[in-house]
């Protein structure tokens, strides 16, 4: 089976096909029709020639003693000959087939009337062969009666088909042109028509080809066809989210150039005077390394915030276990834990607590939170991670017992490579969990705890929606 990948090619077979059906179908019928009204016509003309024959019969005697006599000369059939194309012969004969005059040889009728005669008179009309001719026959019974008698007569007259067979292929080849002619119209103006209703497809098509190779503006069509609508609109979409796409992966490159440029050189700088034997070996080597920490730090958490947008364009994920998470995370950081000797308390539901989210993405958001939080609360102090439930949502809240963070800090610590610290710090760590949450469709914030007027610590507070699917029971248990 073909199949057609043009639009164009789909509309004018889906369109001329049918009409083509159609036509045929309207020609068949409309021969056929024309047929019957000509064979009526002939038929009649025939009747016409058995009523004059039986016009001029004369009868002596009656019933079964009657003797009919014909005083018809052929000739005057001559006036019922069209064009000399046809030939026509009669035969006349009592009710018991005694043959009266005309042609011998033509069979006689043993037929029946038909019930519901076409012409008021008892006429039969069939197809018969006759001096190896196909023959139409027309039988009138007819009565005849005179001063001398009375009696039945049968008038046979057949007609050869010449004159019929030549109206029949006339009026199929005038069916024919005509219908070709309605085809031909049909198809050229389904042409147009298609031509012109595809053609702002093609103009689209054009205008999105002659774009620069890095304009993904929205497309501009308001001549654009209603059912384009949709194709439009959606290709608006897909063009805005591969600018993001593109603008993330630009700033990216831009950021790591910059940022990694810094440690690099710093690290170069060391090298050359360890080299030089400025400083002692151990110190240099615990410089380089503390160096290299960072550099390694700044990659990886670059790494992960290209990731986060990337995992933006994917499809939606399936639903996962934020307690799960969240105690893999804590496992996974609890030598820092015991290192400050803190004192540490994870409290988690007892049942799995879906969000609609990637696994990853959760134990991201939650180790860069847990690490901050261990980074800032002092030595021996108190640092809790709680998952509370509500209604329709659930929220990982992370308390510690370090500094709070002023105000004129707290909106630019989202913000890439924006550090609180002087020193030490990458400054993308929240920013990673800000384009996470947001990636979630949730909700962060930073919040100071205060007791009479001065700070005791900060609450980081993420709010994210439940999963359809979760079918929690509220209450926590502590491990």
């Amino acid at each position: 089976m073909i199949r057609l990948r043009s639009l164009r090619a789909r509309l004018l077979v889906g369109i001329l096909v049918p009409v083509a059906i159609l036509i045929v179908i309207n020609s068949v019928s409309l021969y056929r029709q024309s047929l019957a009204a000509a064979t009526t016509a002939y038929d009649r003309t025939l009747l016409a020639s058995a009523k004059t024959i039986g016009e001029q019969l004369d009868v002596t005697g009656y019933d079964d003693q009657a003797r009919l006599r014909s005083v018809v000369p052929y000739s005057a059939l001559e006036a019922f000959e069209a064009d000399n194309q046809s030939r026509m012969f009669y035969r006349v004969s009592a009710l018991d087939g005694e043959m009266v005059s005309g042609f011998a040889e033509l069979p006689f009728w043993r037929g029946q009337l038909p019930s519901r005669p076409p012409y008021a008179a008892l006429v039969d009309f069939y197809d018969a062969i006759f001096r190896d001719q196909p023959v139409r026959v027309a039988v009138l019974l007819q009565p005849v009666a005179s001063a001398q008698g009375r009696a039945m007569a049968v008038v046979q007259v057949a007609e050869t088909l010449e004159l019929r067979q030549t109206l029949a292929r006339k009026l199929l080849l005038d069916t024919l042109w005509r219908q070709l002619v309605l085809m031909a119209v049909v198809a050229l103006v389904t042409v147009y028509v298609v031509e012109r209703t595809t053609r702002s497809v093609r103009n689209l098509g054009e205008a999105i080809e002659a774009r620069e190779p890095d304009d993904l503006s929205p497309i501009d069509a308001p001549d654009a066809p209603r059912e384009l609508r949709p194709l439009v609109d959606a290709t608006t979409r897909v063009m805005g989210r591969l600018k993001r796409l593109v603008e993330h992966q630009k700033r990216f490159v831009r950021d790591s150039a910059h940022q990694l440029r810094t440690p690099l050189a710093v690290l170069k700088a060391q090298v050359q005077s360890a080299q030089r034997g400025d400083i002692p070996a151990p110190q240099a080597l615990a410089e380089i390394n503390q160096t290299v920490d960072r550099a390694t730090l700044l990659a990886n958490q670059m790494l992960s915030l290209a990731k986060v947008e990337q995992l933006r364009q994917q499809p939606e994920s399936g639903a996962e276990d934020l307690s799960s998470a969240v105690r893999q995370v804590a496992l996974d950081l609890s030598p820092l834990v015991a290192d400050k000797m803190l004192d540490f308390e994870l409290i988690v539901p007892p049942t799995p607590v879906r969000v609609q989210a990637h696994r990853w993405m959760l134990q991201e958001l939650t180790r860069n939170l847990l690490h901050n939080a261990i980074k800032h609360t002092p030595e021996h102090g108190l640092l809790e991670v709680r998952v509370e439930l509500e209604r329709r949502a659930v929220r990982l809240r992370i308390r510690n017992d370090g500094a709070g963070i002023p105000d004129e800090l707290r909106q630019r610590l989202f913000t890439p490579f924006a550090s609180g610290e002087l020193k030490g710090g990458s400054g993308l760590g929240l920013a990673i969990c800000r384009e996470i949450v947001l990636a979630l469709g949730g909700r962060l914030e930073l919040i100071d705890r205060d007791t009479d007027g001065h700070t005791v610590g900060l609450d980081a507070v993420v709010t994210l929606a439940l999963a359809p699917q979760n079918d929690l029971e509220h209450g926590t248990t502590a491990h």
